[in-house]
């Protein structure tokens, strides 16, 4: 603070910065700080005792400062003393994650008695932070109307979307975008540890609800200690035990009467050939479900003052039916999940000046169920067809970290730990002699007596028992104060493993697919697919394919990382955060063998600056500017890097069996694959482009925060973020073959994909027909591209009124556009998950007419929530949120001819041949959810008891997330599909509740 403040006003700043403070906010931390002024430096020291027994003393530098860092969260007794007699004393200091407490002691003992600043009705500004992040704490939790995941308490941050893809992470949830990057490029961590899905990114597991003490949200600007994301974090730091003991428990019910039905799904474009119940495609508004969530909690000492423990768990059960779309094996299916969750946090002060966490969690989801026939016309269920299958999802993450407090200068850490992620999948009733079928409803009516029929294998592709994944993650990091410099420096290595993965076709080795063509055009150009007019029996159109897939192996990747980072306070007003990072990426094929290399130094900058204008914290201006690098995932050494095999091949047929199968068969092409999955595997030395780049991305953002009064604090920021680099698969083999012929080479096979950087010039590592490596080099325009283009920019403003014993509540805006030629990792109008493989960048052909809005794009966001205290006894609260849609999708066949040369069928960004950039077709509507809560606590059970209720989408909206985007089944054939919502939002439900709390 400003030594020549008047009293009053110090008093003011102190009490302004009580939780946020006046050290630099580290990004996924999992303690806090405490710092301060001292009025008279002469002889002071300040001993910080919190109510886990810690307690530390820090001595009072000559400008009257101190600093206490790196403390584990809780509440905290502040002394001020000298020359060895306690002069005056601050009391319930609670501390924030990633933030520093200021408790300053700005006047004498003689003048001030000692003042508690565990709560304040005055807006919390932290002058010292150059990120932007939000922090959720476990009371807001407990009084918001909110879905129990992470990624649900992430989306009340400002642009932070539910993805439109309608992707999910390992337990389940739905997952995010943060400005505008894919759903794979965001980081998670509990209690430090990186918890996120290794082989795509796609998401990560979470803690039980009630075991979180609070949850950060970074939607940019973070500290150089951190990486392995473009797109945001959520980071969850779980409770623990402190000298007091505390226990309860909680049960939660969404009853199926109180739950609105889904709306059905129709032929949105004409209808199949062979049509089960006319128009219908998907009876939702026949599913049901309710669900039942048992949790309890316990912590305390162990040994009072040196050993504490925290346990949470939590079971949530769902039950119900769903029914699937006319054209699945799987009808109607009675299921039920369960998610079990539990998190256990044992803390042992050593001494004052080391202690020692270790953290277990787990959260899975385990599903099983029983599939039955449906009769569509008359919404019955049928008899039974078998057991649907077992699967299990998620899995357990452990970690140890070590915190010493070497003096007050220096404090170092160390943390490791492992986790494990299962995706056991096993059908339930698997028959081995029968094929699959689908499509039925493409099939020949009259062959079928015009009911489509099939078998009852219900099993496409099997997978290994011991699918899953491994991961480690080692930090070290040292921190050093000199003078004004807080100098941090450390390394952040991570090694994954994905295991036995892949899948491969049921029965025989291969499943069947019918269509239904127009027999006079040629199915694919690209793939040598002729038109079926000219074969026997395909007069109409009609055709068979037979799908052969195999794919299975184990993949590796190495990540390690250092960094250095300086928080300079240059003066009482001026903060500046400088930071380099350092990344590199290793990945690994089946047979062990290194396919991406990138050792050389990747440097990344953060810079950061603070402006405490008026020196009171009031007022606070801010920026920052970064480079963030995103590793490679594990899915590219599954196919690009892999063996995979999955052909097709093309038959008419002149008749179908008992069990649905097609008989009579004419092949009118050979196996073919639209990206050359033969099952080889490639020589990992030309897997990848030379002199390969990781993905990384420039971000800047500006901004300024400002009190409004005692009871206000508002503020605006700009943000713009650059995609400059990305990585994903080239498919084209035919270039690279013609320009090695152009060179000299004689180049006969290639592999299937290659890796490179999308959008500049790529030299590409081929085997001639003599065994030598050759390098062919294509510049971008030979590629076919246009330049690689992602960019973010959004104008977000905000009003903010903390609680003050009465209310809370939180309103922000946010203008953003999101542009370009890619969404990045992932392609949500497709529901692609194969992260860094998509179909962009595939071919020069499926890039046409890609530039505009991206998937992910919403140009307005607005966001209200907030809780008010009616009574002692009653609160209510709210959550709403207004966002506009993404753009609408029209994929077809290539160009007016409706052909194919990219070998890719309907993908191309065509619609019955014009021209349809992303958007050309509109907009999706807007999504408006409003979510309502109320809270009853007893006065006579003490404030312990509660009962809860909470309607979410109130209004009951079930406007589409996405719409199936192509509109050809096979050339200038219509789809019926075309059009329909294929992700909504989750109709209207209540929960209701009992929690009681010691």
């Amino acid at each position: 603070m400003h030594s020549r403040l008047p009293i009053r006003r110090q008093l003011l700043a102190a009490t302004l910065l009580s939780v946020l403070g006046t050290q630099a906010a580290f990004a996924q931390s999992t303690t806090g700080a405490i710092s301060g002024q001292v009025g008279d430096a002469q002889g002071a020291t300040v001993v910080v005792q919190g109510g886990n027994g810690l307690t530390r003393e820090v001595t009072v530098d000559a400008k009257g400062r101190y600093s206490a860092s790196q403390l584990p969260l809780g509440t905290y007794t502040v002394t001020l003393r000298r020359n060895g007699v306690d002069v005056d004393s601050r009391k319930d200091v609670g501390l924030r994650v990633g933030a520093s407490t200021d408790v300053s002691f700005v006047a004498s003992a003689a003048n001030l008695e000692g003042v508690s600043v565990s709560a304040s009705r005055l807006p919390d500004i932290d002058v010292t932070s150059v990120d932007s992040r939000s922090v959720i704490t476990a009371d807001q939790l407990a009084k918001l109307p909110l879905t129990r995941n992470a990624d649900e308490i992430a989306r009340l941050a400002p642009g932070v979307v539910s993805n439109s893809g309608g992707f999910k992470g390992p337990t389940g949830s739905s997952l995010n975008s943060f400005g505008g990057s894919a759903a794979s490029e965001n980081a998670y961590y509990i209690n430090g540890y990186n918890v996120t899905d290794p082989q795509r990114g796609m998401g990560g597991i979470s803690l039980p609800y009630g075991a979180v003490d609070q949850q950060e949200v970074y939607t940019g600007g973070y500290s150089a200690q951190y990486g392995r994301s473009d797109g945001g974090v959520i980071n969850q730091v779980g409770k623990r035990g402190s000298n007091e003991w505390h226990f309860g428990g909680q049960v939660l019910w969404e009853p199926a009467f109180a739950r609105a039905g889904s709306a059905n799904t129709y032929y949105t474009n004409g209808l199949p050939a062979s049509p089960v119940a006319g128009d219908l495609y998907q009876p939702n508004r026949e599913d049901r479900s309710w669900v039942t969530t048992v949790s309890s909690y316990v912590g305390g000492p162990l040994i009072k003052d040196k050993l504490f423990f925290f346990l949470a768990g939590e079971f949530e059960r769902q039950e119900g039916s769903t029914h699937n779309n006319v054209d699945d094996t799987s009808p109607d299916v009675q299921y039920r999940y369960g998610s079990p969750r539990w998190y256990g946090k044992l803390d042992w002060n050593i001494t004052d000046s080391h202690i020692l966490e270790v953290t277990s969690a787990s959260s899975k989801r385990e599903t099983q169920g029983t599939i039955y026939d449906y009769d569509y016309s008359a919404l019955r269920r049928g008899g039974r067809i078998g057991s649907d299958d077992d699967t299990k999802t998620g899995g357990d993450v452990w970690s140890a970290k070590y915190t010493g407090y070497i003096t007050d200068d220096l404090t170092v850490s160390a943390l490791y730990g492992k986790m494990k992620l299962d995706q056991y999948d096993q059908p339930g009733s698997y028959n081995g002699d029968l094929t699959y079928v689908n499509g039925l409803t493409n099939q020949n009516p009259a062959l079928n007596g015009g009911s489509p029929f099939g078998n009852n294998q219900t099993v496409q592709t099997l997978t290994d028992s011991g699918r899953g994944t491994r991961s480690t993650n080692t930090r070290f990091d040292v921190t050093y104060v000199l003078g004004d410099h807080t100098i941090s420096a450390g390394i952040d290595n991570q090694v994954t493993r994905a295991l036995d993965q892949g899948s491969q076709a049921s029965g025989d080795g291969y499943y069947w697919t019918y269509g239904k063509a127009d027999p006079n055009t040629p199915i694919s150009t690209g793939l040598g697919v002729p038109a079926t007019g000219g074969i026997v029996n395909g007069e109409q159109g009609y055709y068979v394919v037979r799908h052969v897939v195999s794919s299975l192996a184990s993949v590796r990747a190495s990540q390690k990382a250092q960094y250095i980072e300086d928080k300079w306070q240059v003066d009482d007003r001026w903060l500046l955060s400088l930071g380099l990072r350092n990344d590199q990426f290793e990945n690994y094929n089946r047979d062990g063998d290194a396919y991406v290399t990138q050792h050389r130094p990747q440097w990344a900058p953060r810079l950061g600056f603070s402006w405490d204008v008026n020196g009171d914290a009031s007022f606070k201006v801010y920026g920052n500017a970064g480079r963030y690098y995103l590793g490679l995932p594990l899915n590219p050494g599954l196919n690009a890097a892999g063996a995979s095999l999955s052909t097709s091949q093309y038959f008419t047929y002149g008749g179908i069996d008992a069990q649905g199968l097609p008989t009579g068969l004419t092949a009118f092409s050979q196996p073919v694959s639209s990206n050359n999955y033969y099952g080889v595997l490639p020589d990992p030395r030309t897997v990848t482009a030379s002199n390969l780049k990781s993905e990384y991305q420039d971000e800047f953002i500006l901004g300024f925060t400002k009190t409004l009064g005692h009871d206000w604090v508002y503020g605006a920021k700009a943000t713009q973020r650059i995609l400059r680099s990305a990585i994903d698969d080239y498919c084209d083999t035919d270039r690279i073959v013609a320009k090695a012929a152009a060179l000299g080479y004689d180049v006969t096979t290639t592999n299937s994909c290659y890796l490179f950087n999308p959008g500049r010039a790529n030299t590409f590592n081929v085997i001639d027909t003599s065994g030598n490596l050759v390098a062919v080099p294509l510049s971008n325009s030979e590629l076919g591209f246009q330049s690689l283009k992602r960019r973010y920019y959004s104008l977000e403003g905000f009003l903010e009124h903390p609680f003050d014993g009465r209310w809370y509540g939180k309103v922000d805006y946010v203008f953003s556009r999101s542009y370009g030629n890619t969404e990045g990792q992932l392609r949500s109008d497709l529901q692609q998950t194969a992260a860094s493989t998509s179909e962009d960048w595939d071919n020069s052909y499926i890039m046409e007419n890609t530039n505009g809005p991206t998937n992910n794009d919403h140009t307005h966001q607005l966001k209200l929530f907030g809780y008010y205290q009616l009574t002692p006894e009653w609160l209510v609260s709210a959550n709403l949120s207004l966002t506009s849609g993404s753009p609408k999708i029209c994929l077809g066949y290539y160009g007016p001819d409706f052909s194919d040369p990219g070998k890719y069928g309907g993908s191309y960004h065509y619609c019955d041949g014009v021209a349809s950039p992303p958007g050309k077709q509109g907009r999706l509507p807007w999504i408006r959810q409003l979510d309502l809560g109320t809270t009853y606590r007893p006065a006579f059970a003490d404030g312990k008891l509660s009962f809860t209720a909470s309607v979410f989408n109130v209004f009951n909206e079930q406007r589409p997330l996405n719409r199936y985007p192509y509109s050809q089944t096979d050339p200038g054939v219509p789809d019926p599909q075309y059009g329909q919502a294929v992700v909504r939002q989750v109709p209207r439900y209540v929960r209701l509740g009992v929690s009681y709390d010691y």
